[in-house]
């Protein structure tokens, strides 16, 4: 058994990795103790199956991810300026997972929940919860820069929905195409999207 201070963190990393570079069907539970020096009882000790362990590692990297966010979307930062480095920042995580990796990884959520959303209800409703709490996010952006007169929307909620697929979608796109290139467009589709003409991109 791995050392019982950090046997469970090692478990929920690894799953995330593994899951994350393969898929979560093909990544075993002996997949999942090797990668994290755990024995396979010990597994057992923390969570009772693959989904719980899922289900806790998500939750661990969200919030990691909120803190970012919160950073990111304060209220004290102009609120194009907020999607400008939201943008940026997915641009750069992705260019570095690749570089490390060897290929474009895309959303971890979405390509996780695409495919257990028919076959693991209590991982699909985890990461439906976490894709709601993103789209608050960008959201209240868009309502602010909307109450500013920065971008041309009518409807926060649609736009917000429209931005949020968009986003999603050149994820999705740049991890089956391999070409991190891609994320360089995202700036530009928010524009177009939020009608904000040039306005994003002044400097941070």
């Amino acid at each position: 058994m791995g050392r019982v201070s950090d046997a469970r963190e090692r478990l929920m990393q690894a799953i995330v990795e593994l899951i994350w570079t393969g898929s979560y069907g093909s990544t075993t539970i002996d997949d999942i103790c090797k990668k994290a020096g755990v024995k396979k009882g010990s597994f057992y000790y923390f969570f009772k199956s693959k989904a719980d362990l899922a289900v806790a590692a998500l939750d661990v990297e969200w919030e990691k991810h909120q803190a970012e966010l919160d950073r990111t979307f304060s209220a004290t930062v102009p609120p194009l300026l907020r999607l400008k480095r939201f943008c940026e920042q997915k641009y750069k995580q992705q260019a570095e997972l690749s570089e490390k990796f060897g290929y474009v990884l895309g959303c971890p959520l979405c390509a996780l929940g695409a495919e257990v959303s028919t076959r693991e209800k209590v991982l699909r409703l985890k990461i439906e919860e976490i894709l709601a709490q993103v789209r608050r996010y960008l959201e209240c952006a868009i309502r602010d820069a909307q109450a500013e007169g920065s971008i041309r929307v009518r409807d926060v909620q649609a736009a917000t929905n429209v931005l949020f697929a968009y986003m999603e979608g050149l994820l999705t796109q740049a991890r089956i195409q391999n070409n991190v290139k891609l994320f360089k467009e995202m700036s530009q589709g928010v524009l177009m999207i939020l009608g904000a003409g040039e306005k994003l991109k002044f400097a941070a």
